[in-house]
């Protein structure tokens, strides 16, 4: 079989199907994107010849002239997108234009809801690109040719959207990709240079390579000529004061392949010992893959304004991989790989001013616009509280940047800073209160928070599954530590008067025989059994020892098949309590061994630990009840 024969019909990847359909509808109300999405791909291919061409000019062919051309014919009603670009191999048509080769595609697409207007916008969080073509297009057709490859691996891709392409070899002079937009009967709109030329100007003006089409003027001389209709000047190289937030807005969706608007940004040209520009944004919504520290992340990298490569990861720490934007540096070298990237002091120091550039943006949306703060919170909050562990030199600036639910407000939102707390401390206290739990519920319904009710303290509630990790690098915050009311001695500070600890010394004296018989009793199922300061209306409680692992830990050891270490707990009783004081006047030494395990293993449920022997307890507890009815 010839080259030029070799014709096959293939079938979509099952995403793609779902994807097609789910976009075409979800987006319809915004269709005119999808010019946006085809010329910003175009430019990629650009960019990506002229990085290849770094070392080997030839793959230009004599034709350096980097330009991307739009052509429409009313009459036929086609839309024409041309670059002289890298171009693909079949291979590389078939793997980029017929599967979507990204790790979570099918959770992706079962968190869709069949909400158009929300599925619109995680849609648009997944980055379409190419399929927005058949928003407006009932059949596609790819022209393409690597550049450096022979006429004869030229490679024609054409499908209607419906589940299958065809694909065949075609002899083609020119490197590249050609898409021709075989429009809907009601969408020949676009094919009308008015249209496109505004199009053109509203979404893509700010691509770097021209976005040339064919003069609309009668003027003798004028009509077959090209004009760029883009400034075709990139646009992180201009003045701020030269460029308007639109603008912005724009570049930021090419550069994130978002379909939303950014919360805020950050334009920054930096002269001296190093000389780089940088254009950073934070996005409104989190993308569907945020939680997979492998996926590809990081900025744009541009070296003297020639692109090297797309998510450069080492120019922030992995907790910031949210933000999105461009670095263009003067001091790093053309043919720097990412190898050289890991080894390199200027990336290390451009890397140490873009994480605290990035803080301060965050600290200055806190500030002065409070609601897009929230919302960045709710979309990537989680994430970054990664960073206490991940960043030692900025815990302090993190630190401040974190929000938490509270018992001040009752809410399960996360919204009080550790400034907001501080503020609001009672007079004698010196420490900053916390609690963690698997919910909101759990930990809001603690018995240890009996003692903080009664105090008047608030005490802030961790219900993430990383918040426990997250702490355990937290200590303090401007210059007041922080205490989980769960682990170890509880300390009130001044809050605690001495009357409390003169009634908390007689009590233990006081019961010191009802200690001793618990420590009997409870034998090896914990370290210490004392009289708590913690609980005002519970029987009792389980307190974490002071270096010892919490349950959230250990359920996080657990689920990565880690072994947990043993570890025992402090067991605290509250003598004021009626069921402790019938306790007390147990003298059967048998059924005082069954109460105190029901007493323990309720306490151990309350702290949102599973029991070891679910059936024991059941069976104690029925025992108990059967007696209670008799």
């Amino acid at each position: 079989m010839t080259v030029e024969t070799r014709k096959e019909t293939l079938g979509f990847q099952t995403e793609v199907k779902q994807l097609l359909q789910l976009m075409i509808h979800s987006l319809y109300s915004n269709k005119e994107i999808f010019l946006r999405e085809l010329i910003s791909n175009a430019s990629d291919a650009e960019d990506k010849l002229r990085f290849a061409a770094l070392k080997d000019d030839s793959l230009y062919e004599g034709d350096t002239d980097l330009k991307i051309r739009l052509d429409y014919d009313a009459e036929a009603g086609t839309v024409t997108i041309t670059d002289n670009g890298i171009g693909m191999s079949r291979d590389n048509v078939i793997q980029n234009l017929g599967t979507i080769a990204k790790s979570g595609t099918a959770e992706f697409l079962k968190q869709l809801s069949g909400d158009e207007k929300k599925d619109s916008k995680l849609i648009g969080q997944f980055g379409v690109g190419f399929y927005s073509s058949f928003i407006v297009a009932d059949r596609v057709e790819v022209f393409t040719r690597p550049a450096g490859a022979p006429q004869s691996e030229g490679v024609h891709w054409e499908s209607a959207g419906d589940g299958e392409f065809t694909i065949e070899n075609v002899d083609l002079p020119g490197h590249g990709t050609r898409i021709v937009l075989h429009l809907k009967k009601d969408e020949k709109e676009f094919a009308d240079g008015w249209r496109l030329r505004n199009l053109v100007k509203k979404y893509s003006d700010h691509i770097s390579f021209p976005v040339v089409m064919k003069a609309e003027s009668e003027e003798e001389g004028k009509k077959d000529e090209d004009e760029t209709i883009n400034d075709a000047t990139a646009l992180w190289t201009l003045p701020r004061t030269e460029i308007k937030d639109e603008e912005y807005k724009e570049f930021y969706k090419h550069v994130a392949h978002d379909f939303e608007d950014p919360l805020t940004w950050s334009h920054n040209k930096v002269e001296g010992k190093l000389e780089y520009t940088s254009l950073l944004y934070i996005p409104k919504r989190a993308p569907f893959d945020l939680y997979n520290r492998d996926a590809p992340r990081g900025l744009k990298l541009y070296v003297q304004r020639v692109f090297i490569m797309d998510d450069a990861e080492q120019f922030l720490p992995l907790y910031l991989r949210f933000t999105k934007g461009v670095i263009d540096s003067n001091d790093l070298s053309l043919n720097v790989s990412r190898e050289i990237l890991q080894n390199d002091s200027t990336v290390e120091s451009i890397r140490n001013a873009m994480t605290k550039r990035v803080l301060d943006m965050l600290s200055k949306l806190a500030k002065k616009q409070p609601e897009d703060y929230q919302t960045f919170w709710n979309e990537f909050g989680t994430v970054l509280k990664e960073g206490p562990a991940e960043d030692f030199g900025n815990r302090e600036k993190i630190a401040g940047l974190l929000r938490f639910a509270s018992t001040h407000t009752g809410e399960s939102t996360q919204n009080v800073s550790l400034e907001d707390y501080i503020s609001r401390m009672k007079e004698g206290q010196n420490k900053i209160y916390y609690i963690t739990a698997d919910s909101h519920t759990a930990a809001s319904s603690s018995p240890h928070l009996e003692v903080f009710r009664k105090k008047g303290i608030e005490v802030l509630i961790l219900s993430d599954r990383i918040d426990e990790w997250m702490m355990g690098y937290l200590n303090e915050f401007d210059g007041k530590q922080l205490q989980d009311v769960a682990r170890g001695d509880l300390d009130l500070g001044e809050v605690e008067t001495e009357e409390d600890k003169k009634e908390q010394e007689e009590a233990s004296k006081e019961h010191e025989g009802l200690i001793e018989r618990l420590k009997t009793a409870l034998n090896d199922r914990v370290q210490e059994v004392r009289v708590t300061k913690r609980l005002t209306d519970s029987p009792a409680c389980l307190v974490v020892g002071q270096f010892d692992m919490g349950a959230q830990m250990k359920k996080i050891m657990e689920a990565a098949g880690q072994k947990v270490p043993d570890s025992k707990p402090i067991f605290e009783i509250n003598v004021d309590h009626p069921l402790v004081q019938r306790l007390e006047t147990e003298q059967g030494e048998e059924r005082f061994n069954e109460l105190s395990a029901v007493l323990f293993d309720q306490a151990t449920l309350a702290s949102g630990e599973q029991l070891d022997d679910p059936g024991a307890y059941v069976s104690r507890l029925n025992r108990l009840l059967l007696e209670l009815s008799n």
